[in-house]
């Protein structure tokens, strides 16, 4: 069990790693930072926009930091808050934004295929499944521990 466990940590670790690293590489053509990639990304799956408390969500990030991604993305021309609406106003991408999430997503079609090279449809199909029933397990014994 406990060779099972150091495998999966540093397995997990060093995915999150070399994740980090791929986002920092490929966002200093933009003069952005890494931690903006997947505010971009999911701002580009959603042209209607998205509240600071979605996009939060959706990108994992706690609201202040979110907060402070936002305000950099808008300063710097990537994504526009509606500011007719001061509750639940609408982020969304800026043609410059709209750019850089093309190559955000070329960025990750690129590293899917890397990340995922040798695996065969089910081995891939299999992978994926377990990581999302590892992950959802992982939430409720957490849950079930602060109850």
């Amino acid at each position: 069990m406990i060779n099972r466990f150091d495998m999966f940590t540093t397995s997990i670790t060093q995915i999150y790693k070399s994740l980090q690293r791929i986002k920092n590489r490929e966002m200093t053509e933009f003069n952005l930072k890494g931690t903006h990639t997947m505010c971009i990304f999911r701002l580009g799956r959603r042209p209607e926009g998205m509240t600071l408390t979605a996009l939060s969500a959706a990108c994992e990030e706690d609201k202040a930091a979110m907060s402070r991604t936002v305000a950099e993305l808008t300063r710097d021309g990537f994504v526009t808050v509606d500011s007719e609406r001061k509750y639940r106003a609408p982020i969304t991408l800026t043609d410059k934004g709209r750019l850089v999430a093309k190559r955000v997503d070329e960025m990750v079609e690129e590293a899917v295929a890397a990340g995922g090279d040798g695996l065969s449809e089910e081995e891939r199909r299999n992978f994926y499944y377990a990581l999302e029933l590892i992950s959802e397990n992982l939430r409720k014994y957490l849950k079930e521990e602060s109850d």
